[in-house]
């Protein structure tokens, strides 16, 4: 395969002139760089993508094979090599090989049987749901449930994903144990983080004389026959396909919390969202496809400008959990140093994700965005119609912001006096909902997913192993156990923690 560096060099040639001259250029440029889909609207006009280089990012991902690895993604056949398997995420949402697909679909009907056992007390009563997991096992449904349950009125849910008791003792001090539901997320119903959860969690409702205890307990797991061992009744053992990436597992039994707390039927929607955005990324021309040019334009700004980092800010309190979730998409995805081959990359990984939420944002760190050093790449999500009843003022205000802070960092200010210039030409995408709902949301996580997956088609990298977590595991374990001997600055510490 080539190298970046060869099949970029386009980029240290290409011209660049200012946003500001993109725009004289080219009066229909908003129309040229932006598109929408399934309600929602990208903006790209704002970056310094032009049709000479989307032309030639076109020809890359082509040369790189973005038609046969999308293929295979699509059609259930090998995509993670380096664990030979496929990943069938999309097969969730009834987009793959129709064996998957079908799979799936049995899966998602055992789910709602179960959802609807619950929702007639056939467990009793339940108004708190603890869901424990790491990771993609917590991140996506917690996004779920704070983006779209605050109004749902079902159920209480809380997410508790880290090993310090704090968390869970926080998430339990409103339950109340004789009505709480127990459910244990993990792929492989091993993982250490989220079992001493469980067991802590698990005695807690034991201690408090919670009648069969265990019989409240559910468990969503590509490996049932660990779930069954721990101890879980199989009638409450909810299976996954482990060609379903954890990452990319919120469209599986992994979602139980989200579609009991916020009904079969939005469940489905944000499936169809997600469904519909799937058959845009394969069916769409490559210079009128969104994840495609998202991709592109993350590149030129990586590749070609040097930029380490992307800042995403969602001018929407409901998605305040976004940035967290594309940090682990994104960063565990793309975070490779090596190829589809082996070889060494020739270049930079993905980016760093890092962003907030706005306008708690601009009083905190755009002030390195506007006149830093650093070229950081913004990103913008919004909703058109807001999700609370106050005040139309509130949401005018909020989005007033949003557009007012891309326009700043494009158009910038001279000033005599160097300390209140801006500099300007500071790029930006904004991504426009026109409301917030399952169907909506469901589109907007497969961009990402799919956004993912061509930048890393751009880089010739896998984006669906993450060998990269499992070393610092390794040793968390050794320290357990006491059988390493480490450094010496880490010997040090473990003494003055433990001994």
């Amino acid at each position: 395969m080539t190298g970046l560096r060869t099949r970029f060099n386009f980029l240290g040639t290409a011209d660049r002139p200012s946003l500001a001259d993109l725009f004289s250029a080219d009066e229909n440029r908003v129309a040229s760089f932006s598109l929408e889909e399934q309600d929602i609207y990208f903006d790209f006009s704002k970056t310094h993508l032009t049709p000479e280089l989307v032309t030639s990012f076109t020809r890359a991902i082509t040369d790189a094979g973005l038609e046969s690895r999308r293929d295979d993604l699509f059609g259930g056949r090998i995509a993670n090599p380096t664990e030979g398997r496929a990943a069938e995420h999309t097969a969730e949402r009834g987009e793959g090989a129709a064996d998957s697909v079908a799979r799936a679909k049995l899966l998602h009907s055992r789910m709602r049987g179960l959802i609807e056992a619950i929702e007639a007390e056939a467990l009793g009563e339940i108004r708190h749901i603890l869901h424990i997991g790491i990771g993609g096992s917590a991140l996506g449904p917690d996004l779920l449930v704070d983006a779209l349950g605050r109004d749902a009125g079902r159920y209480d849910v809380a997410v508790v994903s880290n090993v310090d008791g704090a968390a869970l003792k926080e998430a339990i001090a409103r339950f109340d144990p004789h009505k709480t539901l127990l459910v244990i997320a993990s792929k492989t119903f091993t993982t250490s983080e989220t079992m001493l959860n469980a067991e802590s969690a698990l005695s807690w409702m034991i201690e408090a004389g919670v009648d069969d205890a265990s019989g409240r307990v559910i468990a969503l797991t590509a490996n049932p026959e660990g779930a069954f061992d721990w101890g879980v009744d199989e009638t409450r053992i909810l299976p996954f396909s482990d060609t379903v990436g954890g990452r990319y597992s919120l469209w599986s039994s992994i979602g139980f919390p989200a579609a009991l707390a916020l009904g079969w039927a939005a469940f489905e929607e944000l499936l169809e969202g997600a469904a519909a955005m799937d058959r845009h990324f394969r069916l769409a021309p490559l210079h009128r496809n969104a994840p495609v040019l998202a991709a592109f334009v993350d590149q030129y700004y990586s590749l070609g400008r040097g930029a380490e980092t992307r800042a995403v800010f969602a001018y929407d309190e409901r998605l305040r959990l976004l940035p967290s979730y594309l940090q682990q998409l994104e960063m565990e995805s793309n975070g490779k140093r090596v190829t589809l081959s082996g070889d060494a990359l020739d270049g930079e990984c993905g980016a760093i994700i890092w962003g907030g939420v706005g306008t708690d944002a601009q009083h905190a760190v755009f002030q390195l965005l506007h006149q830093g050093t650093r070229l950081v790449p913004v990103e913008f999500v919004a909703s058109v119609e807001p999700g609370h009843e106050f005040d139309d003022g509130h949401h005018r205000q909020l989005l007033g912001n949003c557009f007012a802070q891309g326009a700043a960092l494009m158009a910038g200010r001279g000033h005599e006096d160097g300390a209140r210039a801006y500099p300007g030409d500071r790029p930006s995408t904004t991504i426009l909902l026109e409301q917030l709902d399952p169907r909506s949301l469901g589109a907007l996580i497969a961009f990402y997913e799919h956004r993912t997956f061509a930048n890393a088609v751009l880089l010739g990298i896998n984006p669906f192993d993450q060998f990269g977590v499992e070393l610092g595991k390794e040793m968390a374990k050794a320290i357990e156990g006491g059988n390493m001997v480490f450094d010496a600055s880490t010997q040090a510490l473990i003494a003055r923690a433990f001994d």
